[in-house]
């Protein structure tokens, strides 16, 4: 009987995987390309779930946008050539932007991360618009809890404020990876998920002002 216990505890019991004739199968990126197309279709899809977002957000503006609570109107608040400006700022990036993916396709590393930082400057200029509008709105004691419309306002705004503060910082991150790596097939791909995002920013704004703005001081 010791004789069998030390046979079968000398010999090896074979894992569940080798059993079913299976071995973990490694994973390499070289044998495992990326699926064509996948990252755009998931971008595409998170763009469609941002519309979803600032639809609502709108919508909840079109809902209390004329409720003022016996404060101040938007033809009262707003400064349209600030805003004009404003907006100038964010449809010239968007312009620059175009720009860089132009210099992207001639594989240009260095004219593309000009455009691209050109962009990041007039995206810089618009933020700083938008900070001083809200400060001074604010200083004027028309800040997000005075009015239902003073917080759509805010809220709307706001977002979009900072969607494009989270595309300056990726755009910084872009720059750096281009910088390293050059416009490898990834930065590339990365690059296309960026512009597209980056035009949608400028498409909302365009909601924004027209919506918001004109219409507020009609």
């Amino acid at each position: 009987m010791s004789e069998l216990s030390a046979h079968a505890a000398a010999t090896p019991i074979p894992s569940a995987a080798h059993a079913a004739g299976s071995v973990p199968r490694a994973y390499h990126l070289e044998h495992e390309p990326h699926p064509e197309n996948g990252t755009a279709l998931g971008f595409w899809l998170y763009l469609m779930s941002d519309c979803l977002i600032f639809a609502a957000l709108f919508a909840t503006y079109g809902v209390l946008g004329r409720s003022y609570a016996a404060g101040p109107t938007g033809a009262e608040l707003f400064d349209l050539p600030l805003v004009a400006l404003n907006t100038a700022f964010l449809l010239l990036s968007s312009l620059t932007f175009g720009f860089a993916m132009l210099r992207k396709q001639l594989n240009d590393v260095t004219g593309t991360l000009l455009w691209l930082a050109v962009t990041g400057l007039f995206g810089l200029c618009f933020l700083g618009l938008e900070l001083y509008e809200f400060n001074h709105l604010i200083h004027e004691g028309a800040g997000p809890g005075r009015s239902a419309f003073l917080s759509a306002f805010f809220t709307l705004v706001g977002t979009h404020g900072l969607h494009v503060t989270f595309g300056l910082i990726w755009l910084v991150v872009m720059m750096t990876q281009i910088a390293k790596h050059g416009l490898i097939a990834e930065n590339q791909r990365r690059l296309m998920c960026l512009s597209m995002f980056w035009h949608f920013l400028d498409l909302i704004w365009i909601g924004v002002f027209t919506f918001v703005y004109l219409m507020g001081v009609l």
